[in-house]
């Protein structure tokens, strides 16, 4: 699939490929953001997935479409944590070694729970970049296969399965809410509805801390960002020196992009534990920031929010709630 264009029958292709490995996740009305918004406002529980995350369908569909001889080699990716774990698990069901670069920003949690599904963990870098840059040079050194995060048509056509269940699941859907770090999740949703009805209005969000994909929209071309601390640790990293896919799919398919705070992020975790009882991560709840902080300039009457995962610390999201409830 390769160096060309990634189309709607290429996200049918990977959703078949997919289906022994991945959940269809279902879908709930959120009735606070439906009142306040005027509008119906649906949660995609993407969090509700084997590994936590929506990252199994893009993992699932680039091992399952390697040859023999390259599965037998082994796989390497670099991750912030959910990648991480997806490409841990796949590898682990189809009896296939996998490495996992991370640098030392990856939460202990994400990083216990990669090990706990039996990859080899390397941790080196301060950043997600300095991580990827030695990610690079261990694959050449042991003839891996590399399970890019984002930057790859199979990937990017595994996450767009999700569009495809959005589309029969609410045909009427008018705007889509979507997480955004690399790309490929936000790619993938947005050719699969935008197949369907240009019409349909298409929102990526991201945190104000290091807003890679952002940053490289407003300039016209991929730029780096200086990596900060943020709540949203699944979406921090660059787009690559190298990007083919995702910043040009993003430029011709995404309407209107949104930056949310800490505090927004916080408070939309604590949202959706108290009002959904959804254990969410900070990367997974830029979307209802968005919509609680009202910052989506334009949406319809059926707006979906993916939540694309709950891989949080628990002791972490108890004390926001607990300093939410004193503030």
């Amino acid at each position: 699939m390769s160096n060309h264009e990634i189309t709607l029958r290429d996200v049918y292709v990977a959703r078949r490929r997919i289906a022994s490995l991945v959940s269809r996740t279902s879908m709930v009305e959120s009735p606070e953001l439906s009142t306040s918004l005027g509008a119906k406002v649906f949660l995609k529980l993407e969090n509700l997935q084997h590994t936590g995350s929506f990252k199994i369908r893009g993992a699932t569909s680039k091992i399952l479409s390697l040859p023999d001889e390259s599965r037998a080699r082994g796989v390497i990716t670099i991750s912030s944590g959910n990648h991480g774990r997806a490409v841990s698990y796949v590898a682990n069901k189809l009896g296939i070694n996998a490495v996992v670069c991370l640098s030392r920003t990856v939460p202990n949690n994400k990083k216990e729970a990669i090990q706990d599904m039996g990859a080899e963990v390397v941790v080196s870098g301060e950043t997600y970049d300095e991580a990827d840059l030695n990610a690079t040079i261990l694959q050449q050194e042991r003839d891996l296969t590399m399970v890019h995060p984002f930057d790859d048509p199979f990937i990017i056509a595994g996450q767009g399965t999700i569009g495809v269940e959005l589309l029969e699941d609410l045909p009427e859907i008018d705007t889509v809410i979507v997480p955004l770090s690399g790309g490929g999740l936000l790619s993938g949703i947005a050719l699969a509805l935008k197949s369907a009805d240009t019409a349909i209005h298409v929102v990526g969000v991201t945190m104000e801390r290091g807003p890679a994909m952002v940053e490289s929209l407003h300039a016209g071309k991929v730029v780096g960002v200086v990596e900060e601390p943020t709540l949203a640790d699944a979406l921090m990293g660059g787009l690559g020196s190298g990007n083919e896919y995702t910043f040009k799919m993003i430029q011709k398919y995404v309407d209107e992009t949104v930056l949310v705070s800490e505090e927004e992020i916080a408070a939309a975790m604590v949202f959706a534990f108290r009002k959904h009882r959804l254990v969410v991560e900070g990367g997974g709840a830029v979307g209802i920031a968005a919509l609680l902080s009202e910052k989506v300039e334009r949406f319809g009457q059926n707006i979906v929010d993916v939540i694309s995962g709950g891989n949080v610390d628990i002791p972490a999201l108890m004390k926001l709630t607990q300093d939410q409830n004193a503030g």
